[in-house]
C-alpha cells in the first residue's frame, strides 16, 4: 500500500516544521501531534500510513507510544519509524523491540528519510 499519510510526532515545533516541510515538499501529506499521548489518539482517529515517532517527549514517550500502536490490533500494521537525537545502538535495538519498522536519528537525512519511507510503501 503506498504511504500518502504521515504523522509526525514531535515534542519540538522546530522538528515539526522540519519534517513538515520535508514531507510535503515530496508530496505527503502530514498530520502533527506534539506527545506520545497525542500520537496514540490521532493514530486511532486517522489512520495514518505511516507514523514518525519521536522518543525524547513529556508524559508518554516515543517508546512507550509506539509499544501502545503494536499492540493494538487496530494499528499493528501502520508503520512505525523512530526519529530522534538517541543514537546508542542501545536504543534503536529497544526501538525495534517496540515495534518500530525503522529508526533515523537527528538531524534527519532528508533523502535517506525518504528512501526508508517509499521502501515502506
Amino acid at each position: 500500500m503506498p504511504i500518502k499519510n504521515i504523522l509526525v510526532v514531535d515534542d519540538s515545533p522546530t522538528e515539526r516544521h522540519i519534517l513538515t516541510e520535508l514531507l510535503t515538499k515530496a508530496g505527503y501529506q502530514v498530520t502533527t501531534a506534539e506527545s506520545g499521548d497525542e500520537a496514540i489518539a490521532r493514530v486511532k482517529q486517522l489512520m495514518p500510513d505511516l507514523v514518525l515517532m519521536d522518543v525524547v517527549m513529556p508524559g508518554t514517550n516515543g517508546f512507550q507510544a509506539t509499544r501502545a500502536l503494536s499492540k493494538d490490533e487496530i494499528t499493528k500494521n501502520i508503520p512505525v519509524i523512530m526519529c530522534t537525537t538517541k543514537s546508542q545502538e542501545t536504543d534503536k535495538l529497544w526501538g525495534m523491540r517496540q515495534g518500530a519498522h525503522d529508526y533515523v536519528t537527528k538531524p534527519v537525512d532528508g533523502p535517506a528519510l525518504l528512501a526508508k519511507i517509499a521502501a515502506l510503501g
